[in-house]
């Protein structure tokens, strides 16, 4: 009936609905009122500040900038060594996290949902979740307790005929480290959103799977795999959109003057050069460098999902 009517009069009809649909579920709306305030007045009014990337900025002056100097502050971190060493380090970093913390969420609840002991399987979920509750700065002292000349790892090293080792100390073992407590404190709580995907599985599958003769692999395989595999894409290209913005908090608590070289990355690089020595612009400007750089990562990774499995977040 509706395909009959004229576009004018197509328009009026889904006006009418829309107010229509508002008016009766306008409760249900009315809680997307703060979410969208919280990015409002976070997310996207701090936006405006990025002019200032291209604007010189003078503390106590116009929140815009006192003058425009164009590429100005472009042009000094691209000629900058510091600022490609921090990048290299970014790169680095993101690639281990990923590389890690991705995958291993997966295993881990592949290997639950085999387990046939719910209370061995509930104590498991409750012990690899509970990092995920700590606090950075908790998570971050417990590392330095662990790593320290006296710590658990050191203690050990000794019990083994060993010498101590000030891993803290090393620009060589920041990396390992970083890269294992991030696995330690990530994993457990990555695999609720894997097993609630395992749920939707649809268990004619499987019988269907041991009919024609297949194993437990074989129906990991070629059941389990494709049926959370949307899932998956879907983190994959979340995780890659974050992929610049590596651990802060936790690099900042953990890294020294010894582990720059390893340790050093954008957004640490970020609060030297902003918060510390007050160059504001040029931090703006790295910043805005750093976004745009995730920005195209996240619009890569949708599109090649979307050609090469056809699943993308739009």
């Amino acid at each position: 009936m509706n395909s009959r009517l004229p576009d004018p009069a197509r328009r009026r009809a889904g006006r009418r609905t829309w107010r229509q649909a508002l008016r009766r579920d306008w409760q249900l709306y009315s809680l997307a009122v703060l979410p969208l305030l919280f990015f409002l007045v976070f997310r996207y009014l701090p936006m405006l500040g990025n002019v200032i990337a291209f604007r010189r900025f003078q503390p106590g002056g116009s929140v815009f900038g006192e003058r425009w100097v164009g590429l100005r502050y472009v042009r000094m971190f691209l000629t900058d060594p510091t600022f490609w060493d921090v990048f290299t380090n970014t790169l680095v970093l993101g690639a281990l996290t990923l590389l890690f913390c991705f995958p291993l969420p997966i295993v881990l609840a592949l290997l639950l949902n085999e387990l046939r002991s719910r209370r061995l399987k509930r104590f498991v979920q409750s012990v690899s979740y509970l990092p995920h509750f700590l606090s950075i700065v908790i998570v971050a002292a417990m590392v330095m307790q662990l790593v320290s000349m006296d710590g658990t790892v050191n203690q050990f090293v000794r019990a083994v005929g060993g010498e101590a080792v000030p891993f803290l100390q090393q620009a060589g073992w920041f990396r390992t480290i970083y890269v294992s407590s991030e696995v330690w404190q990530t994993v457990g709580w990555g695999t609720i959103l894997y097993l609630a995907a395992l749920t939707a599985v649809d268990e004619d599958l499987y019988e269907a799977a041991r009919i024609d003769g297949a194993n437990r692999w074989r129906q990991t395989w070629h059941v389990t795999l494709p049926g959370i595999r949307p899932t998956m894409v879907t983190l994959l290209i979340l995780n890659i959109g974050t992929f610049m913005a590596v651990g802060f908090e936790k690099i900042l608590l953990l890294y020294n003057p010894l582990t720059y070289p390893t340790a050093d990355v954008i957004s640490t690089y970020l609060f030297r050069v902003g918060i510390v020595s007050s160059n504001f612009s040029y931090a703006a400007a790295i910043g805005l460098f750093e976004s745009v750089i995730g920005l195209t990562l996240v619009l890569s990774a949708n599109a090649i999902s979307r050609r090469a499995v056809g699943t993308s977040l739009w």
